[in-house]
């Protein structure tokens, strides 16, 4: 691999963060903010099983923030609210 390959950041793909997980009102929440501009979006998915079937709803904000902790944050927070707002309805 040449110089400037390995200068910048032209070898071995970055490593994935993980995934962070928590439980809100009986669904499943896994926060998957991006990087989008130098920022972190607001991403996630709620997901929940319904008649033996795992169910998911993806959802992608317009919001970004300077650190992944706070999207991460802020992703649960906003799936908190979808879920008081909509519950069961979210997978129909």
């Amino acid at each position: 691999m040449s110089f400037l390959k390995r200068l910048f950041g032209g070898g071995a793909p970055a490593a994935a963060l993980p995934e962070p997980t928590a439980e809100i009102d009986g669904y499943g929440v896994r926060a998957t903010p991006f990087q989008e501009g130098g920022q972190w979006q607001l991403c996630g998915v709620i997901f929940r099983e319904v008649d033996g079937v795992v169910k998911e709803h993806r959802f992608v904000r317009a919001d970004r923030f300077t650190d992944r902790d706070t999207a991460i944050e802020m992703a649960f927070d906003k799936a908190k609210r979808i879920i008081a707002e909509r519950g069961a309805r979210l997978f129909d």
